[in-house]
């Protein structure tokens, strides 16, 4: 597959200084939360948003700033409600190598050392539909990025990607991420799995100083093409992707690392979805403790649905999913995150008269849908619109996605409060 020549965009940038969000609308008297504007600093043009919280209360924003004519560049901004953008957006990584991949974006971290890490795509330059995953730390919380390495270490001209991030431990960082090194057949003799050509899915962890660890492949045969996600619970990092089985049943599953050993995977439900090319839909997860949500896609039955489901046991078992919305409007591109009083869910749905982007809030053990409401109308249409980042906090939900304007790619933001 080279899913990246279909998603590639090249479009026009023009400058865009960052701003303070807007002020405060009136409180909801009925405790619903309310969207408000969250003007971003990135440049018009800009594709590939990524959205995490770090310590202190800030928000960070990555993107990639892509311009015909001009290299790519990979930039971040941080964000926090008392100063707003802290400062102009710094850029980590310049280059025509620079992969810009609307559902394959670059991904951030800051762990509680205080230092930022960073991953993203990187083409090799013998071959045209390959291409790895960096990764970068910065010591000093982004202003320098001088330490950077390759994920995987193969060296094989082959499609590496679709990368999840997490803390290890004060100053060290796990990452999972698609690995195609055996796709072109045989045996992966550096772990004895016979992989009958199969995209694997495989892990590592970095230290303070990039040195890698050994690679564990956490299952040698998945979906080729569509995200993975990571959340933390109290048990040990749990990894959520997209499977594919031998007769290319494609459901989501999910595997835990725990005392430093993956756990066997397990399939979230068994959708008993088939299909044979890759739907570019991966899972979206998160977890506060034991408590565990994932929210996928499924065309299972011949019905289009967003799906959600929730484990009380840090993914060992998941209850019967709930149906977030279902129907020839549902797009495959959604987020989910967790906090204390609700679930919060994202998603695309696009009519004939255009794109919406939505948002639901759901009690945690997901028994009742508490608010659904309409964030944005986009003016994008088909893959365009990327697909929505979504984080949560003591406050309420930040939300980013892609929109287009004028012909020419815009990020978008939104603060829902109460």
């Amino acid at each position: 597959m080279n899913t990246r020549a279909a998603f590639a965009l090249v479009l026009a940038l023009s400058a865009l200084t960052g701003c303070k969000r807007d002020a405060q609308p009136p409180k909801p008297a009925n405790g619903d939360y309310a969207v408000q504007t969250w003007v971003l600093p990135a440049e018009a043009g800009s594709v590939a948003p990524d959205l995490a919280t770090a310590p202190g209360g800030r928000v960070l924003l990555g993107w990639i700033n892509r311009r015909e004519g001009r290299r790519n560049a990979l930039q971040f901004a941080s964000y926090t409600d008392e100063t707003g953008w802290q400062s102009q957006p710094r850029t980590i990584a310049v280059g025509n190598a620079l992969v810009a991949n609307a559902a394959d974006t670059p991904h951030l971290l800051a762990t509680p050392d205080g230092a930022m890490w960073v991953q993203w795509l990187q083409a090799q330059p013998d071959d045209a539909a390959g291409y790895d995953v960096v990764l970068a730390r910065s010591r000093d919380g982004g202003m320098r990025w001088e330490q950077i390495t390759r994920v995987n270490g193969d060296g094989i001209e082959a499609e590496h990607g679709f990368a999840s991030l997490w803390p290890d431990g004060a100053d060290a960082l796990g990452i999972a991420w698609l690995d195609g090194r055996a796709q072109g057949g045989g045996e992966d003799e550096s772990h004895g799995h016979h992989a009958a050509g199969a995209m694997q899915l495989r892990a590592n962890r970095f230290d303070m100083s990039l040195q890698r660890g050994a690679d564990a492949v956490v299952d040698a045969r998945v979906c080729d093409c569509c995200q993975t996600a990571v959340a933390m619970t109290t048990r040990g990092p749990l990894l959520a992707y997209r499977d594919r089985s031998d007769d290319e049943i494609r459901d989501v599953a999910v595997a835990r690392l725990e005392n430093g050993v993956w756990r066997a995977p397990k399939t979230v439900h068994a959708d008993g979805w088939k299909v044979d090319s890759c739907p570019v839909a991966g899972p979206a997860l998160a977890a506060a403790g034991n408590a565990a949500v994932v929210l996928w896609y499924s065309e299972a039955g011949g019905k289009p649905a967003l799906r959600l489901a929730r484990s009380a046991d840090a993914g060992d078992s998941f209850a019967a999913p709930v149906a977030v919305e279902e129907g020839e409007q549902v797009l495959g591109r959604a987020a989910v995150g967790i906090d204390a009083r609700q679930v919060w869910v994202a998603w695309l749905r696009e009519r004939p008269q255009g794109q919406t982007l939505m948002l639901a809030r759901y009690a945690p053990d997901l028994s009742k849908k508490l608010q659904q409401l309409e964030v944005a109308t986009l003016g994008a249409r088909g893959m365009a619109s990327g697909y929505p980042k979504l984080a949560v906090d003591a406050g309420g939900a930040w939300l980013v996605w892609t929109d287009v304007v004028d012909g020419a790619a815009h990020l978008k933001g939104a603060r829902v409060t109460r």
